[in-house]
């Protein structure tokens, strides 16, 4: 025959959800923070690798050179604030290098758009306040394009 235990009269569970609280939500809000940080640069990932798809797109269908590398910029530039990123500072790389050769040769323009993302709003102890996104794509120019 079993006998039920009891507790003395002075002992409560009086606090223990407080501590459980005290514990458990700073964890929690953790978790929440780095779910929105991961969530933020996957978007921002995705951003940059549009604007250098934009940007090589754009600097392929140029005549010349010089108007391929401010198309690829203004493409990047356009591609950016479209999808609304805010780069704490960017840069777009150009290599136009295949308008140089000949006529029916296989060519490319290569495209790098790098973005620096702010992070500094999500507080997490030990995330840096900035993350660098680059991304580099490639177009290709037309073999028998005149150039």
């Amino acid at each position: 025959m079993s006998r039920l235990r009891l507790r003395p009269l002075g002992r409560s569970d009086r606090g223990s959800e407080a501590l459980e609280a005290a514990i458990g939500v700073p964890a929690f809000l953790l978790f929440i923070a780095l779910i929105i940080a991961g969530g933020r640069l996957a978007i921002a990932d995705q951003a940059v690798q549009a604007a250098a798809a934009e940007a090589a797109r754009s600097a392929s269908i140029s005549r010349t050179q010089g108007q391929a590398h401010g198309s690829a910029v203004s493409g990047a530039t356009s591609s950016l604030a479209n999808q609304k990123l805010q780069c704490t500072s960017k840069s777009v790389s150009v290599d136009t290098g295949g308008f140089a050769a000949p006529v029916g040769t296989p060519a490319s323009v290569t495209a790098t758009v790098t973005c620096v993302v702010n992070l500094s709003d999500v507080a997490i102890p030990g995330l840096p306040g900035t993350r660098t996104i680059t991304a580099t794509m490639s177009s290709p120019l037309d073999t028998y394009r005149e150039r």
